[in-house]
């Protein structure tokens, strides 16, 4: 028997579940305790109310899932929507994580960031589209950006099942972005944190542009930081790159 570091996955979305994630790290297994948790009220986890539906709250069920489940010193990876709890979690409780991993994600919502990387990667058409939906969300703008804007995400599109088996609550979705997404800002807080940190992105992501994986790098202690760009990887390196991604998560999972 030999010890191994409890590795605990944060989804994207929000209101997403685990289901496109699981495929992509089954293979860390040969080095981590691999958990995946659906945030409260996201995919697959219990519904409450939208009070507690804030970053905030879901950085704290992450303290208070692992102090149930007694694991210590956990690896926290926060991709994407994941990122933003991830933050949350380790600026609020810097002594609690091993180490922390940040992939594909922001400390800040830039809108005309976003947009530009959209319309450098699907044109003008990306740009409007990717605009609407976020100005004015809604179902029908909502279908406009799946249909142009999702394309724009990653180069490979991954397993065509995975939508059909995820489980949403786009009530979450809504609400984040009603309330949350242009508000949030970990910059100020990253210099709490305490805990080696391993920042990925990629250089084609147009939800969060390399130059927000950038000012993450920079806002972390110099001293535990380290940043792998993704070259010709979009919004979610681990699907563009796996194996590229997997011998980077091990090689810091031994440091």
């Amino acid at each position: 028997m030999r010890e191994r570091p409890t590795l605990l996955l944060l989804h994207g979305g929000p209101g997403f579940d685990h289901s496109g994630y699981k495929p992509i790290l089954s293979p860390l297994t040969d080095s981590a305790q691999l958990i995946h948790l659906d945030n409260r009220s996201n995919g697959r986890s219990d519904r409450t109310g939208p009070e507690r539906w804030t970053l905030s709250h879901w950085g704290d069920d992450v303290r208070d899932f692992c102090d149930a489940l007694q694991i210590e010193k956990p690896v926290v990876i926060g991709t994407s929507f994941g990122g933003f709890v991830a933050m949350a979690y380790a600026t609020r409780y810097p002594d609690h994580p091993g180490k922390l991993i940040l992939c594909s994600t922001s400390a800040k919502w830039r809108l005309e960031r976003v947009l530009d990387a959209f319309e450098r990667i699907g044109g003008k058409e990306a740009r409007e589209v990717a605009r609407r939906f976020f100005e004015r969300p809604s179902a029908e703008t909502g279908a406009e950006y799946t249909r142009v804007c999702l394309p724009c995400y990653m180069h490979n599109p991954g397993d065509p099942h995975t939508l059909a088996r995820t489980v949403f609550n786009f009530k979450v979705t809504h609400d984040f972005m009603a309330r949350q997404q242009a508000r949030f800002d970990f910059l100020e807080d990253l210099k709490r944190i305490k805990c080696p940190t391993l920042v990925l992105g990629g250089e084609d992501d147009p939800i969060a542009p390399i130059a927000d994986s950038e000012d993450i790098a920079a806002g972390l202690p110099h001293e535990l930081v380290r940043f792998e760009r993704f070259v010709g990887c979009g919004h979610g390196v681990m699907f563009d790159a796996p194996e590229q991604f997997l011998q980077v998560i091990r090689d810091f999972l031994k440091e």
